[in-house]
């Protein structure tokens, strides 16, 4: 019996559901619905790197504290990999074209406290790429060996460990 008054409420809902107006209906799906922060991460490695090869880090705000890949929001409307340009360029100055870069696998990483991220892959000669930080949002940027990687953000370490990357390369993900 409750099972069955459970499903007559279901088509009942749906029914007056699919009766609104078709704005009505998006916008109560967008109020109810799951919400997503999205941003954009570029995997930059050293493409003249000799053994494990060097990747590309960040010291972000606070000083000192941990390395992070160069990454940010999307602005609204914004594809992913023009995102990941972006965001590459404004904090270490490496200006790639959105062509120049690739979807990593897995391209998007889901996590668990609302965020998705879209990452993407390249590569550049850091001998003949100058690094340019804005000592605001960025102190420093840097190319780290991938055996020797300094002190990395949760988030970041979390992130690589998709990849097969640092401390937490080979371990489940969150």
């Amino acid at each position: 019996m409750i099972l069955r008054s459970r499903a007559t409420g279901r088509a009942v809902a749906y029914k007056v559901f699919y009766r609104l107006p078709v704005s009505v209906r998006r916008r109560l799906v967008r109020l109810a619905g799951p919400k997503y922060v999205v941003g954009a991460v570029t995997l930059v490695r050293d493409s003249g790197a000799d053994g494990a090869g060097r990747l590309l880090l960040l010291l972000r705000q606070p000083p000192g504290h941990s390395w992070t890949l160069p990454a940010g929001l999307l602005q609204r409307g914004e594809a992913p990999v023009v995102g990941a340009a972006r965001e590459l360029y404004e904090e270490s100055g490496v200006r790639l074209a959105p062509e120049q870069l690739r979807p990593a696998v897995p391209n998007a990483v889901v996590h668990t406290r609302g965020w998705v991220d879209m990452v993407f892959e390249a590569e550049v000669p850091a001998a003949t790429t100058p690094l340019k930080v804005d000592g605001a949002e960025v102190f420093e940027a840097a190319w780290h060996p991938l055996d020797d990687l300094p002190r990395l953000s949760r988030a970041t370490a979390n992130l690589l460990g998709h990849y097969g990357i640092g401390p937490q390369a080979g371990q489940p993900t969150t």
